[in-house]
């Protein structure tokens, strides 16, 4: 199998690009260092799967020069290719300036634009195209559970996520399937929201943050990856797909969860004006929640690595 990916040296790209290639899989890299990009990845070899599948010596990885905020994605890299998996995007967490959010918005809607020009005159075409998304497609909700049919929100992070997928979804009328994986929070120990939670919860001064009540749709790292790879081998993945787990949990749950694996206090909460001015309207995305489930994933009959949130901590923390 023959793979591009963009956004290959993100926390989820890292781990897609490590399980292709002890699959055996030729791996091609979009990035606009790609020199850099490559040296990074090939230190890059622990797989999600079975590490006695892998073979002894992976095939190389080409990395392809791409601006994307300039021109359209490089034919050479996307002809005779069977999937691309398209990860990339400028990071959420950090706070909403004009500047950030147009970054924020431009990385993902132009970005993806440009992959679809680049891909209307690849030939012959892959197959598929797996394009990265997010559960902030659905905006803020109670505890209203939402599957793949639910609509998007209006707010910035909401309206973002719609046009992204609209974009990649350009690529249907040039014959590919194409997969939008709105992925929850992502729980590793490398990056993400987890990262940044364990200081203060190691110190034992974590704890709920704006009361708690919000839900979040949590998913471990390798279950993220174990979902783009099916959707990359199997035709009924189509559409958008959550990539969350089966039990979300409110903020106050997950961080007394947390609070037990570590052996901590999770009893000093967060209020939720202090992150509005550390981060401004960023803040949302921790104060607000959507209680998002995996009805397509679960349908099709994904076996889920770690559905528990104790167990994926865990795992997520060696």
């Amino acid at each position: 199998m023959r793979v591009t990916i963009t956004g290959a040296t993100g926390l989820i790209g890292t781990a897609v690009v490590a399980e292709l290639r002890a699959r055996g899989a030729q791996v091609s890299i979009l990035s606009r260092d790609p020199e850099r990009a490559r040296v990074s990845l090939d230190a890059e070899t622990v797989p999600i799967g079975d590490p006695q599948a892998a073979p002894s010596t992976p095939e190389p990885l080409e990395a392809i020069g791409w601006e994307p905020m300039r021109k359209p994605a490089p034919v050479a890299a996307l002809a005779g290719r069977d999937a691309i998996v398209h990860l990339m995007g400028e990071p959420v967490a950090q706070r909403w300036t004009p500047a950030a959010k147009r970054a924020i918005r431009d990385s993902r809607v132009t970005g993806t634009r440009q992959l679809v020009a680049g891909l209307r005159e690849a030939e012959p075409r892959p197959r598929v195209l797996i394009s990265s998304s997010a559960i902030g497609y659905y905006g803020a909700h109670g505890e209203e559970p939402l599957d793949e049919e639910a609509p998007a929100g209006d707010d910035f992070l909401a309206q973002t996520c719609a046009d992204w997928e609209a974009e990649a979804d350009g690529a249907r009328e040039l014959g590919l399937r194409v997969v939008a994986v709105r992925t929850g929070v992502v729980l590793d120990r490398a990056g993400g929201a987890l990262s940044k939670m364990l200081p203060a919860f190691k110190l034992g001064v974590g704890g709920p943050v704006a009361g708690g009540r919000q839900y979040m749709s949590w998913v471990h790292r390798e279950d993220v990856v174990s979902m783009m790879i099916a959707a990359v081998e199997d035709e009924r993945w189509s559409g958008p797909v959550n990539a969350t787990a089966p039990e979300p949990v409110t903020n106050r749950d997950f961080s007394r969860a947390l609070g037990h694996v570590l052996h901590r206090p999770s009893v000093l909460g967060v209020p939720g004006f202090a992150l509005r001015m550390l981060y401004g309207d960023m803040a949302q995305i921790v104060t607000t929640g959507a209680r998002v489930m995996p009805a397509k994933p679960l349908v099709l009959g994904y076996r889920f690595r770690h559905p528990s949130l104790e167990g994926a901590l865990r795992a997520a923390l060696g």
